[in-house]
């Protein structure tokens, strides 16, 4: 076990040792393993795969569908709605749920993939030495101590140490998130503000090299690599239920007890004051239950986050999930990374500094278009040789390249470093031609950049001798590197000596500009004399000892990725609808805070900038401290990610996270919405989410958060005009029973069933198809503990709405009676065609009064004419429906005899037609009045 420990604790600081000391370490040589050895090790280790966590089988998730609570309810109404006569509406009930449960595990099914994604993102094969012979090998049978070989687009396959490289560069985008490619050193490694994945002598699996070639030792395999760790993170993490699962939970449960308990009522008040037989009584109790369950509740759910799924789709917002969009409505705070979706991914030039003299640059991104302006007006390279030159030597000293729109890109895009290719975008806009500069002066030979030096520098000849010579070295890099490599600077055409008041004119510049977040590169040069003094003859023997000496130093180039510019008013946005926004990003803490500031996300001159190291060193107490003010975290970890967001959740928040690289994906599962970019998203990110934004714009998740928030208000307004059509059903039944038969039943229990079966479900359906209400975004997140079913809606769907809706119901069947003489109990009890009129005319009456109430249900608090009383079609088409079938119970004979109904005369119906506007005008004038109330005399 200590041998063992042992290994392990020398694995965690191989970057720490000398080359010779890392194959003692790993117990390997120069010439690779032994295939003996190999074979040993793998017997120990095991594959080099991504283990996969056993997943509930399909039939169980299939199932699951059709047993929650509400399913439960719909079967039990089904079965209900069979002995009390109608065994259509009864299957109908049970085809609801069996169409709900098919669509629920289609969407489940499609989800939770995000292993299988990560397992397809490491390579097949890879090569190695082995008993000193270069081998092609499936990358599941690498082993630690095996010699990687690594080109220029291979996928790195497992963790590994460095020991041999030429200009390495590597893309580390899938953990870190940053896109820039790293450069890579074969060095030890002595600090400790370094995280793992910064470390520079060390290779993850799950990357890829983007430039330059060289030889790893491996480390870590399979699970126990970064990318393992990421992957079990992910399959760790259970799906919850959202937001919205529970409260239709908990909305359940209320309504099965309010039903049941009206049952109880009414099945004692029908035997003990009605004297009637219990068998009756029960029948009659339980048609009262099926009255009181929402039958329409999981299509209207389904219907209203399908609709609001097809218009996010419309705004660049891909919804995998039905159930995330509401919880996109409820999300208090949104973690957000920096690179591409708070920017522009696309590394701008946007100022030149130079002794004495600064240039601004319009136009952002890689296309080259905008100027480089001085006091307002446009120069050109041509017109300064200063700036000429400049531009001129940093674009020469660079190996990116920029493309132009063609049929895979409808925008310019970049082969090589981000960093490099701004440099060219900018000498085209100041009118350089390149391709003309670089056939002028070709370059012969280049010193690659390296961390150490922190600097690149590449040698050109030169077209016309200048001093005699024909060669000039062009060195780009670090600021005070480059500056204190120099003895001479260029002002206004001509060198001078660098004098101290000089060093400290460019130091305070590049510290002006870092302080701001921007990125500040130096550019140099040197005309080399081949007759000097230490000069080799040969090309190949210049070093950057040799070269990189005695430089003229130019200038500074002044870099940032800019800000989408809709990113600030989304910003803006969230903070007047009460929602947090917190930046997460793999950048550096004084790059992320001005960006921030510059967007909006923070409003305060000093937030907190907290770094991956120092979230290591506190407390989850301290953290959530922390994250009650305004905060940045910069270069975090993927389980530093994770960690934010559960803290966030344990402090009672709604979490929206978004992302683009396996290193997001942990933190995409177990927020309550994960959120991953389309376009620089990897596929294991996309798995992981629960949404994907086409255009990888953060203001898409502003349009997302406003129909999330609508599917909330519409299920309301549904819950509302359900519920309100339950009192006129109660009261006629309690009027009979409490006057102990004296009043005529005035509605049946199969009249009771049709309207919440029938007339209802179509115009309810239509509600949640409304469209996000005006002003729904400045109001602040609902609270969890506000129930769907809240005492406001209650007292007024029972109290208002279906007072309403009983008065004139009630009063339209004392109309008929009225109208015809009063019947008696025997009369009634015979079917007299009077009585029988009379229940029909309160049928009628009630699914009239549910017109006006379906208009005043579109909206709370506008008016319903500044929507457009008519602009829901499915409203519309629900309101027809509705009028079809109560005009085909009363006058057709076999509907009659089902419906105990009969013909409705004309004045009957003069009367009914007076319900809808009169209900709808009554509302218009609460609404108006408590708009006054409230300060705002608008229609809306």
């Amino acid at each position: 076990m200590d041998n063992v420990d042992t290994v392990s604790s020398k694995k965690e600081d191989i970057f720490r040792l000398q080359i010779d000391k890392v194959y003692e370490a790993l117990e390997t040589s120069s010439l690779g393993l032994s295939q003996t050895e190999a074979e040993k090790r793998q017997n120990e280790e095991g594959k080099n795969l991504i283990a996969e966590k056993q997943k509930k089988s399909s039939i169980i998730i299939f199932l699951s569908n059709f047993t929650h609570l509400m399913a439960i309810l719909l079967w039990c109404a089904g079965a209900i709605a069979i002995p009390a006569g109608m065994p259509q509406l009864g299957i109908a009930v049970w085809l609801v749920n069996v169409i709900n449960g098919v669509f629920s595990f289609m969407q489940e099914y499609r989800a939770g993939k995000a292993t299988e994604a990560l397992r397809n993102m490491l390579p097949s094969y890879s090569r190695v030495i082995r008993d000193g012979l270069e081998q092609k090998i499936l990358s599941q049978d690498l082993v630690s101590g095996d010699m990687l070989l690594l080109e220029e687009g291979d996928k790195i396959s497992a963790d590994a140490r460095l020991i041999e490289i030429s200009d390495l560069q590597v893309d580390q985008s899938t953990l870190t998130g940053e896109s820039n490619p790293v450069r890579k050193t074969k060095d030890a490694v002595l600090r400790d503000d370094l995280t793992r994945a910064e470390t520079p002598n060390l290779i993850f699996a799950g990357t890829s090299v983007s430039e330059g070639n060289g030889k790893a030792i491996v480390i870590q395999i399979g699970m126990k690599t970064e990318f393992g760790k990421i992957a079990n993170l992910t399959q760790n993490m259970e799906a919850e239920e959202s937001p919205l699962q529970k409260e239709l939970d908990r909305l359940t449960k209320q309504i099965s007890i309010i039903a049941i308990g009206f049952g109880v009522v009414f099945f004692a008040a029908a035997v003990f004051l009605v004297k009637q037989p219990i068998a009756s009584s029960f029948i009659f109790a339980l048609g009262m239950i099926v009255a009181f369950i929402p039958e329409g509740l999981l299509p209207t759910v389904t219907l209203s986050l399908a609709m609001a799924v097809q218009r996010m789709s419309g705004r660049n917002a891909l919804v995998k999930k039905l159930s995330s969009v509401e919880t996109l409505g409820s999300t208090t705070v949104i973690c957000t990374d920096k690179t591409g979706t708070l920017t522009q991914n696309e590394m701008t030039v946007s100022n030149l500094w130079l002794p004495g003299k600064e240039f601004d640059v319009t136009g952002v991104g890689y296309a080259p278009e905008g100027n480089i302006i001085k006091n307002e007006k446009k120069v050109s390279a041509n017109d300064d040789a200063d700036l000429k030159l400049l531009l001129t030597g940093a674009a020469l000293c660079s190996n990116a390249r920029l493309l132009p729109p063609n049929e895979e890109s409808v925008r310019y895009t970049v082969l090589g470093d981000p960093t490099e290719a701004c440099l060219g975008v900018v000498a085209v806009k100041a009118g350089i031609d390149l391709k003309r500069q670089i056939e002028l002066t070709p370059r012969l030979r280049e010193l690659p950049f390296e961390s150490r030096r922190k600097r690149m520098t590449t040698i050109h000849q030169l077209e016309s001798p200048v001093d005699g010579t024909r060669l000039i070295a062009y060195v780009k890099g670090a600021p005070k590197e480059v500056m204190e490599l120099s003895q001479k600077v260029r002002i206004n055409g001509k060198t001078a000596p660098m004098d101290p008041d000089m060093r400290r004119e460019i130091i305070e510049a590049n510290d002006s500009y870092a302080r701001k977040g921007l990125r500040v590169l130096a550019v140099a040069y040197r005309l080399i004399h081949r007759d000097d003094e230490g000069i080799p003859v040969a090309m190949s023997d210049y070093t950057p000892m040799i070269i990189e000496r005695d430089l003229v130093f130019v200038g500074l180039i002044i870099m940032a990725d800019p800000p989408r510019t809709e990113v600030a008013d989304a910003v803006a946005e969230c903070h007047r609808a009460g929602i947090r926004v917190i930046m997460i990003t793999g950048d550096y803490g004084l790059t992320a805070e001005s960006i921030a500031k510059r967007i909006g996300i923070v409003k305060g001159t000093s937030p907190r900038v907290l770094s991956g190291l120092e979230l290591g060193e506190i407390s989850d107490e301290q953290l959530k401290e922390y994250l009650k003010d305004e905060i940045i975290f910069a270069r975090v970890a993927p389980e530093q990610k994770l960690r934010v967001v559960s803290n966030l959740q344990e402090m009672g928040e709604i979490v929206a996270v978004t992302g683009d690289g396996v290193n997001d994906s942990p933190a995409l599962k177990k927020a309550n919405i994960g959120i991953a970019m389309g376009i620089a998203g990897t596929d294991v990110a996309k798995e992981a989410a629960d949404m994907i934004l086409t255009d990888d714009n953060f203001a898409s998740i502003v349009h997302a958060i406003e129909e999330g928030r609508a599917v909330y208000s519409n299920i309301q307004k549904f819950l509302l005009y359900i519920l309100n059509s339950n009192v006129p059903e109660a009261i006629p039944s309690a009027l009979f029973l409490f006057s102990r038969g004296a009043i005529p039943l005035p509605l049946t229990i199969m009249q009771i069933l049709t309207i919440d079966l029938g007339t209802d479900m179509m115009p309810a359906l239509g509600l949640g198809t409304e469209k996000p209400e005006k002003g729904i975004m400045n109001q602040p997140p609902r609270k969890q503990n506000m129930p769907l079913l809240s005492r406001k809606l209650v007292l007024k769907a029972f109290l208002w709405y279906g007072m309403l809706g009983s008065i004139f119901s009630i009063d339209s069947y004392f109309f008929v009676n009225v109208q015809n003489g009063w019947p008696n109990v025997t009369l009634a009890a015979e079917g007299t065609s009077i009585y029988i009129k009379a229940t029909a005319m309160t049928l009628a009456a009630i699914v009239f009064c549910q017109i006006g109430a379906v208009f005043n249900c579109r909206t709370e608090k506008q008016s319903v004419f500044s929507v457009g009383i008519f602009k829901n079609k499915q409203v519309n088409l629900g309101i027809a429906v509705e009028i079809i079938i109560i005009v085909a119970m009363v006058y057709l004979p076999p509907l009659q005899s089902v419906f105990n109904t009969t013909a409705l005369g004309v004045t009957d119906w003069m009367l009914l037609c007076a319900w809808p506007p009169l209900i709808l005008l009554i509302e218009e004038t609460r609404k108006l009045f408590m708009r006054r109330k409230n300060g705002n005399n608008q229609i809306i």
